[in-house]
Formats: structure tokens, C-alpha cells, sequence
């Protein structure tokens, strides 16, 4: 019985710090199709199928094949690749990669 409960002590202890890793501290990388725009707020639904809101603001890098665009070029239906930061409950882009334009 006291190796059971040792081994779940020892288990918990090496999940908490995995846990707390898991939000802030650490970039967030999402690949996925924006799927709403609302000023500085961005939505994307993931390839996982999950739907985030990112913000934007005036540190956000955005580019499209290596090259710096204004955020006007961010568009609905349009795949990208975000880079972000928990700041509180909101994630905050840091960069923003827009799939190569189709010819």
C-alpha cells in the first residue's frame, strides 16, 4: 500500500511542474485557418479543430514569404502560423506567418 501511494505522490509531483509549464512562460505555436476578424482580436480554428483567440498589437510581426505585410493583408479562410505569448487569459501574437500566396 505505501509503494502505491508513494508512486502517485511522485507522479503528481512530476506532472505539476508540466502543468505549470503549459500556459504562461512559453511560446504557443498554432497552425490553422483564420476564421474571424474583429479589430486587434484574431480567430483561429486549429488543425486540432479548436477555435483561438489571438490578439494583436503593434509588436505583432506579420509576414507572408519572408516578407514583412501589414496586418490588412491577414484575410478570413486564410491558413497561417501564429506564434504566441499567455498574457493572462488572452494569447498575444508575436508573429504571424501567412501562407504563400496561390498563383
Amino acid at each position: 500500500m505505501k509503494k502505491w501511494l508513494m508512486l502517485v505522490a511522485v507522479a503528481v509531483a512530476l506532472a505539476m511542474p508540466a502543468y505549470s509549464f503549459a500556459h504562461e512562460g512559453h511560446v504557443h505555436k498554432m497552425l490553422g485557418t483564420v476564421t474571424k476578424i474583429d479589430g486587434p482580436h484574431l480567430t483561429l480554428k486549429t488543425t486540432a479543430g479548436k477555435d483561438e483567440i489571438v490578439m494583436l498589437d503593434a509588436k505583432t510581426t506579420i509576414t507572408q514569404s519572408g516578407k514583412k505585410v501589414d496586418a490588412s493583408a491577414l484575410k478570413v479562410g486564410q491558413r497561417i502560423s501564429v506564434d504566441a505569448m499567455q498574457d493572462k487569459n488572452m494569447m498575444m501574437a508575436q508573429t504571424i506567418k501567412l501562407a504563400a500566396a496561390r498563383k
